[in-house]
């Protein structure tokens, strides 16, 4: 994902970051998928093969959305990190924004086929 979408979707991940509305990282991803808490997570496209083996089979089986997001430096420096693999939302509104504005890039989702 790049140019005004992917600035768009980095910009509300910091914003959803600031507001408590999203978590960092698969594990934390992992935990509020079992919370029942996640309303979608974004996937670096570039995350290793471990961290999407850990992460998209629970993903799909809690019918939870995946959105193939920015590389994982560019999701890291939105979140404070060095590199992410993947950003977890946990705010349902942010997730209609972001799921929007993926969907202006051209990006789907790819729950089922990750």
């Amino acid at each position: 994902m790049d140019g005004a979408a992917g600035r768009k979707v980095l910009g509300l991940i910091g914003l959803g970051l600031r507001g408590r509305g999203a978590v960092v990282g698969v594990e934390q991803v992992r935990a509020a998928a079992q919370r029942g808490t996640l309303a979608m997570a974004v996937l670096a496209p570039d995350a290793s093969a471990h961290s999407r083996k850990k992460l998209v089979p629970m993903l799909r089986a809690k019918g939870i959305e995946v959105v193939e997001g920015p590389d994982a430096a560019a999701l890291g420096a939105a979140t404070g990190r060095e590199s992410t693999a993947a950003v977890g939302i946990v705010d349902r509104q942010l997730a209609r924004g972001i799921r929007a504005a993926a969907a202006t890039a051209g990006t789907q989702s790819r729950g089922e086929r990750l």
